[in-house]
């Protein structure tokens, strides 16, 4: 076949150009809106290479067709509205050379994934061209030979040299010589171009056959070989036989394995691969409504105190391996972590890029509002939990104001996605390919879902939040302990939040605001706990006393330090109209990091034009009922519990009261 050039010659000379307030939703939100899903500038980042056909590297008719497609790494943004594409890292002028390179096997992958979906999704036969060239490409970086077969070198150079060892360094290196985030995504792309083009180029798709199972058989040797072992966490034990002891990367191989077993369910090598895979994502599911890590899925098995958002779809990839494999005991912790998690999520701001466990890093990204999305979207039709979709609409509609800027961060009329919004509303208007990617991915499942896509564009404005805030323990009222400020906040497993921490030894107390509330409020320390620590705290507010907490934990095993930063929630609530929490340690060193402070029931509330959505989520560990709808007017009520199940649905007509399970939530929709 022959490559797309002249196509994508034409999206560059349209130029891609963002015009500055042309993000509107009015024309999208109509009845006969059109797609949102554009690949305009996906379209613009690709380019033509033509590397070296060795043992190692080659692809499908190499020979043929010596020309490979692959999408830069970066665009720039630059005066106009235009953007520039580049590479990552410096670029030397004399040899043309980047640090890392040009293009990159993750962002090769990925794109595939998404013309894949447009032409099946569309029929667009223009798509199914970039579909095939992006797999060619894909399958090019996969290490075809030699005693690295089936891994994935990370990065090319603009002119198609490889760059196994990229500077700076990334792990494995050289970037074929282990298991590797590239390998997943590579089986990503096999898995969904093997069921696309099973029945419309049956050759093509027997190569992608083999290139999946080469892939599998690396990982066979490197991943799954240790299936059954257990690596020791800071005293709990979790699987060790996730791809670089990944929950995140293993899931997104998961994604490909299971829509290849889906296609050809006879293929005992793969079923294998993607049980055992599942099993282990599974495995990282813990938590509930009040503790942490609140019901998610944690993306790395060697650490108990993160959570990130971006390249979250574990709940989507558990989903699609219960599905394929008629095992409901995977989709479990997918429904908690959709149903109780991603409540707490949407009314503390939104997809973070990473809880370290306090929200430490408040940037959003495509990567995450979509690993979110899509989670959603899988789990509420695999589970019949329609619920969701309110959820899923929450996350899509970060696209299109109700995010920390107040804008748009994806434009329909040219497929631009910005690269994220940070904490304090700075837009990074940047589009590179991993934005444009997820974006995209995005789009599509809105556009697949026209009911979704309808509550998504009509909202556009953050009216109110009220969720989780965070007290640093260095902003003490008063203390009798000290500030300890470490050289680095990151302590290789984990990240101390603000500056760093409060120390109280023995019989020392601190005092911290919380500032004035009508409603009680969950508090949960987060505090350093050494292994086999024996230090304790008690917890007051005013004269009522909140809480006993031990702090300890077991062996460190294969994590970075002895000890884990962990958030422990108190089981009294801090009564309604208390300002303060006082703690002091009964035995100690006690190492306080800071409060994450819970409103009892946490509320959000996203309007638009025409449209409105309301959502309270219960942190309380009884039925309540809670008052809603406070602007008044008409609409649905509709309360859930913490599988995501239906309690009770009412029509209202003004301000109303519900009850709300523990775990559970409540969403109010008008328009």
């Amino acid at each position: 076949m022959a490559n797309s050039l002249v196509r994508r010659l034409a999206a560059v000379a349209a130029s891609v150009v963002l015009i500055a307030g042309s993000i509107g939703l009015a024309s999208p939100a109509t009845a006969d809106a059109p797609q949102l899903s554009n690949l305009s500038h996906l379209d613009f980042l690709l380019d033509d290479v033509t590397p070296a056909d060795t043992a190692e590297h080659t692809t499908w008719r190499l020979a043929e067709e010596p020309a490979l497609v692959m999408p830069w790494t970066y665009a720039d943004a630059r005066d106009g509205g235009t953007f520039e594409r580049v590479g990552g890292g410096p670029l030397d002028p004399a040899t043309g050379y980047w640090g890392q390179g040009a293009y990159n096997a993750d962002d090769v992958a990925r794109a595939a994934v998404v013309y894949l979906r447009h032409w099946t999704q569309f029929g667009d036969e223009s798509s199914k061209q970039s579909a095939y060239e992006l797999l060619r490409s894909t399958a090019y970086l996969q290490t075809a030979s030699g005693p690295n077969a089936g891994n994935v070198v990370l990065w090319m150079q603009p002119d198609g040299t490889l760059n196994p060892s990229a500077e700076p360094v990334e792990l494995p290196d050289p970037s074929d010589s282990g298991e590797s985030y590239w390998l997943a995504r590579s089986l990503w792309a096999f898995g969904e171009g093997f069921a696309a083009f099973q029945e419309s180029d049956p050759e093509f798709a027997q190569f992608l056959s083999e290139r999946l199972t080469l892939g599998v058989a690396a990982l066979e040797r490197q991943t799954l070989s240790r299936y059954g072992e257990y690596l020791t966490v800071d005293g709990v034990e979790l699987p060790a036989w996730l791809i670089t002891n990944g929950a995140d990367a293993s899931a997104e191989a998961v994604l490909g394995l299971s829509a290849y077993l889906n296609a050809s369910p006879d293929d005992e090598r793969v079923r294998d691969a993607t049980s055992k895979l599942a099993e282990g994502i599974a495995a990282l599911g813990s938590g509930d409504a009040r503790n942490w890590p609140y019901g998610a899925v944690l993306p790395w098995a060697e650490s108990r105190s993160i959570w990130h958002a971006w390249g979250s779809q574990m709940p989507a990839a558990l989903t699609e391996a219960s599905v394929v494999l008629a095992d409901p005991v995977l989709l479990r912790p997918a429904v908690t972590d959709s149903a109780v998690f991603d409540p707490i999520l949407l009314t503390a701001g939104g997809p973070d890029n990473g809880w370290n466990p306090a929200p430490v890093d408040r940037t959003q990204i495509a990567y995450g509002v979509d690993s979110r999305l899509q989670s959603l979207v899988a789990v509420s039709e695999a589970a019949g939990l329609p619920g969701l979709l309110d959820l899923a609409s929450l996350f899509g509609s970060w696209y299109f104001g109700t995010n920390a800027s107040g804008a748009a961060v994806y434009d329909p009329s040219t497929g631009v996605t910005f690269d994220g919004v940070a904490a304090d509303g700075t837009v990074n208007r940047n589009s590179g390919a991993e934005s444009t990617i997820h974006g995209q991915l995005s789009m599509l499942a809105l556009d697949a879902n026209p009911e979704l896509r309808d509550r998504t564009l009509g909202l556009t404005t953050v009216v109110s939040r009220e969720g989780a805030t965070v007290v640093e323990a260095e902003s003490a009222t008063s203390t009798t302990g000290k500030v300890v400020t470490p050289e680095s906040t990151w302590t290789g497993e984990s990240q101390y939040s603000g500056s760093g921490y409060l120390e109280l030894s023995r019989g020392r107390s601190a005092t911290f605001s919380l500032g004035s509330a009508t409603a009680a409020r969950l508090i949960t320390p987060v505090v350093f706990s050494a292994a086999n620590g024996k230090a304790s705290s008690l917890w007051r507010s005013g004269y009522v006393p909140l809480g006993l907490l031990k702090h300890g934990v077991g062996a460190q095993g294969v994590t970075a330090v002895p000890g884990a930063l962990l958030p422990q929630s108190l089981p009294i609530a801090a009564p309604s109209r208390s300002t303060t929490v006082s703690v002091t340690a009964v035995t100690g060193p006690v190492k306080v990091d800071a409060l994450i402070v819970r409103p009892l029931f946490s509320r959000l509330k996203f309007a638009g034009p025409s449209r409105s959505t309301e959502l309270v989520h219960s942190a309380s560990a009884v039925t309540q009922r809670v008052s809603v709808n406070a602007g008044g007017g008409a609409g649905t009520l509709t309360s859930y519990d913490s599988r995501g199940v239906v309690v009770a649905e009412h029509s209202i007509s003004g301000v109303a009261q519900i009850s709300v399970k523990p775990g559970g939530f409540a969403i109010v929709t008008k328009g």
